[in-house]
């Protein structure tokens, strides 16, 4: 399990973000928007935030889901392969306060050991193909082959705010499971996981999927000739590698 610091730090600048992290409001309801002198604005609507009220300040913010931190070890010897005996559960959570004690206590991506992976995912998922609701699925990856100069932390914490605070997809898709971020020797790989692998060209589906990829890729901050590629997680397990080949790139 990646070590943990004694004692909490400052909130970090890297936490403005939580403004755009929507919260579950009481009763699911959202809050007309007020203007001049508090006046609402009818038809107008917003997405409860952190700091959408000061008396809601202290209180806990729920997120929209629940979600469970994992941790891959390395192996400690040639023997010790069985995924099982590497994959430790970590911690749950459910809202931003949650959350971000947790963050601030574990061990960056950048200080993890070689073969270690960090994964993210809705409580009750487990990261595994095998898992009942992954089975049908796939992910979107990116792999950055020259580690020097990447700043592995800051866009780890981007896609896991992506995910957690639900802007990688639209509310009635229902596709995102978890992300996935990779430690090795040559290189770091970030994945993000879907329920599906989308339909034929042209229906929802395949429509939704392909928007998951392409916001995915901006929360990257990847360049136009950059590609991240989507697989099937039944293709991985037949090719006997983590990358199959692709059935979609964005």
């Amino acid at each position: 399990m990646p070590e943990t610091k004694a004692s909490s730090s400052a909130i970090p600048d890297e936490q403005r973000p939580l403004d755009q992290i929507p919260i579950s409001p009481p009763n699911g309801e959202v809050e007309e928007e007020t203007g001049e002198g508090g006046l609402g604005l009818p038809g107008n609507k917003q997405q409860l935030t952190v700091f959408h009220s000061p008396d809601n300040f202290n209180v806990k913010h729920p997120l929209m889901n629940k979600w469970t931190l994992w941790y891959t070890k390395p192996p400690s010897n040639k023997g010790e392969n069985n995924w099982n005996d590497l994959l430790k559960e970590v911690v749950t959570f459910d809202s931003v306060e949650e959350f971000w004690g947790i963050y601030n206590n574990i061990a960056k991506t950048s200080e993890l050991s070689l073969k270690s992976d960090y994964h993210l995912f809705k409580t009750g998922v487990r990261p595994e193909w095998e898992d009942p609701q992954n089975k049908h699925g796939g992910k979107w990856a990116y792999q950055f082959k020259d580690k020097r100069g990447v700043p592995i932390d800051e866009l780890w914490l981007n896609v896991i705010l992506a995910a957690i605070g639900e802007t990688l997809e639209s509310d009635k898709d229902k596709e995102i499971m978890g992300a996935v971020v990779n430690v090795r020797k040559a290189f770091f790989r970030i994945g993000l996981w879907t329920k599906t692998t989308g339909g034929a060209k042209g229906t929802p589906k395949e429509v939704a999927l392909m928007e998951i990829g392409k916001r995915f890729k901006e929360v990257l901050r990847l360049g136009d000739k950059d590609l991240v590629e989507f697989s099937g997680h039944t293709e991985s397990a037949h090719s006997g590698q983590s990358r199959a080949k692709a059935k979609y790139v964005a």
